[in-house]
């Protein structure tokens, strides 16, 4: 199945010289978001996996119904601030300026499989530091899982060691 129909692609959004890729139209039609997911679980079916890991917002929209497809827990990533337990917190830096990502302390026990999945690796920059939560905690990184990898900003670098499985690749 070629998803890339379902994408909408937004030239010069959020600035000039950025190509968007807008999977709002994936998510609303029901019949190709339940494939897209069932596409991912079959290619990572293989792996190990105790509980997936998503940051927010889109990596809810991916993250939680592949978990329950697989029929593990999810863990939710949240910016700084937004978790209403004790959290630990790793930051990490952005095209202009940083921010920082927490996650419950609780959230993962020592030895614990986790898949990261997220709706898009671009630069890697959101997910290597879902990484450094995960293995704070003590928990494996048993891969990643993405709808959408983009190549040229070679976001695969930032994940040594780590499979990256992608739906489509621009």
């Amino acid at each position: 199945m070629d998803f890339k129909e379902y994408i909408r692609v937004i030239p010069d959004f959020p600035q000039p010289g950025i190509s968007f890729k807008d999977i709002t139209t994936l998510l609303n039609n029901g019949e190709k978001y339940r494939e897209a997911i069932n596409e991912l679980k079959n290619m990572v079916s293989d792996l190990k996996i105790d509980l997936i890991a998503g940051p927010e917002a889109r990596g809810f929209v991916v993250g939680a119904p592949l978990a329950y497809a697989l029929g593990v827990g999810f863990i939710p990533i949240r910016k700084s601030g937004k978790l209403p337990y004790q959290t630990i917190e790793v930051g990490y830096d952005l095209e202009y300026g940083s921010d920082r990502l927490a996650m419950h302390s609780d959230a993962i026990k020592p030895g614990q499989n986790i898949l990261i999945a997220d709706d898009l690796l671009a630069t890697g920059g959101t997910i290597s530091t879902s990484v450094k939560l995960v293995r704070e905690l003590g928990g494996n990184v048993a891969g990643t899982a993405f709808l959408i990898e983009l190549s040229e900003l070679n976001g695969r670098a930032k994940l040594p060691g780590i499979d990256v499985f992608s739906l489509l690749t621009y």
